[in-house]
């Protein structure tokens, strides 16, 4: 079929199972501290050892606080998941990446700026969004626990073989349009499971343009349209943004690497399963207002109505509306907003901080506002504080935290008390996602931003220079 997933794909096939899924090898395999401890019981259980532990590698984020790091975790649940983690790590002879080390952060935020992740390899971790691997020109997608035992294992995977889909978004994108409005259009527009059963490859002008971060995002994202996973072919682009990095290959073994990565792409005539073409001119800055990352409008827009919906939709709609607190055809522009939330493996690298700071530079934070702006690494906090980034922030009110998953999900500190309304950048906006009864509304670095300033929904066009 000559598609880029293919040529990753079938690269890696171990053996074919009649009737059966594949077996497929796993270069990288990435463990936080949430879905593992009963893959090593498992193995303890069976008596096994992992059987290549150098392709794998472990941190905690999901419930590391994001203050305060140096001292004990309070939460007895968090501190023993991280414990265990570590005690696994050390026992079965694992790379592991501690608390407040230099290489700590989100797993999915590490991985490729360590250089870990590179293009043409199978990853695999026990998180949703690993398909944020994939904008590296990788084949990667999120498992569960018990096949997190069988890679730590064997260093493979059964898997059915999914199908392919192309998303092209061609043209170019608007001021104050960031990729993550891309992705929250596409989810719109595809609907939260249109790509059940696919594996989603991103082209088009609008990807060809975007940064290393800007793929990142959108191909984090791919989980939330249902699809399997999503990457993007590598290119100049993702060359320059590995060479140099801790793991990236050196020297000779770099031009060898770079001369293989060129051959990644789909060839002329590769046949896609299904593929989709959109526009950029039709993609304006993002907000969600309902309780699943399809619920989405363009910020000026008004909630839909009821007759706008759907039938098959209305009962979660209207449930949704009664949960976030929204009417039918209200404008969201200017509702009230409690918390903002910068961060996440969807939106806590360099690039978001810098375009969050574009905004508040030379403004203050709302009064009352709770703000929690988390690095997704300590690479990212260091590089905050190398471009000034820090002190811009501190002028303007806001205080950088440590590095984690933080409010992106309530398994730590950082949670949104019943009913508040919280802008953050992070992946869903599930009820009680970030908290019992708290009210998630999804937008990109600038919306989030705008609103932290105002205090209340705003659309970032308004506060950007000409």
């Amino acid at each position: 079929m000559n598609t880029l997933f293919d040529k990753i794909w079938d690269r890696h096939v171990v053996q074919n199972i009649k009737d059966g899924p594949t077996q497929l090898y796993i270069d990288r395999l990435y463990c936080h501290e949430v879905t593992t401890p009963q893959a090593f019981d498992g193995l303890r259980a069976r008596g096994l050892k992992c059987l290549r532990p150098q392709k794998i590698f472990c941190m905690s984020d999901h419930n590391t606080p994001t203050h305060d790091q140096d001292k004990p975790i309070q939460d007895p649940v968090s501190r023993a998941q991280v414990e265990t983690l570590e005690r696994n790590s050390k026992e079965f002879h694992l790379n592991h990446f501690p608390v407040m080390s230099p290489d700590n952060g989100i797993i999915h935020v590490v991985g490729p700026e360590k250089g870990l992740s590179l293009p043409g390899m199978t990853i695999v971790c026990g998180d949703s969004h690993t398909s944020t691997h994939g904008a590296m020109g990788a084949v990667a997608f999120g498992i569960g626990t018990s096949e997190v035992e069988m890679v730590l294992a064997s260093q493979c995977i059964l898997q059915q073989k999914p199908k392919s889909m192309r998303i092209n978004i061609n043209g170019k994108l608007a001021k104050g349009v960031t990729p993550k409005d891309v992705a929250l259009y596409l989810m719109a527009e595809i609907t939260t499971s249109g790509a059940t059963g696919y594996f989603v490859e991103y082209a088009g002008e609008v990807v060809e343009h975007m940064s290393m971060e800007g793929r990142l995002t959108l191909c984090n994202l791919s989980i939330e349209m249902g699809a399997r996973g999503g990457f993007v072919a590598p290119d100049d682009t993702t060359f320059q943004y590995l060479k140099g990095r801790e793991y990236a290959p050196k020297g000779e073994e770099w031009e060898k690497a770079v001369a293989w990565w060129r051959t990644l792409k789909s060839g002329d005539d590769a046949v896609i399963d299904k593929e989709l073409t959109f526009d950029a001119a039709d993609i304006e800055p993002r907000i969600t207002y309902g309780t699943n990352p399809g619920m989405g409008i363009a910020i000026n827009e008004c909630v839909p109505t009821t007759l706008q919906v759907s039938e098959k939709g209305r009962a979660a709609f209207k449930k949704a509306l009664q949960y976030m607190g929204f009417k039918e055809g209200e404008p969201l522009v200017g509702h009230p907003v409690d918390y903002v939330f910068l961060g996440a493996c969807t939106n806590g690298r360099i690039e978001d901080f810098r375009a969050f700071a574009s905004i508040v530079k030379g403004r203050k934070k709302a009064p009352g506002l709770t703000a929690w702006l988390v690095p997704g690494s300590w690479a990212v906090e260091k590089q905050i504080r190398q471009e000034g980034i820090d002190r811009i922030l501190k002028e303007a009110g806001f205080e950088i935290r440590q590095p984690g998953c933080s409010a992106c999900l309530a398994m730590n500190d950082d949670k949104v008390p019943p009913g508040k309304y919280c802008m953050a950048t992070s992946n869903r906006n599930f009820e009680g996602r970030q908290g019992p009864g708290a009210r998630t509304i999804l937008a990109s670095p600038l919306t989030a931003a705008a609103t932290a300033v105002t205090g209340v929904v705003t659309d970032p066009r308004t506060l950007m220079e000409p």
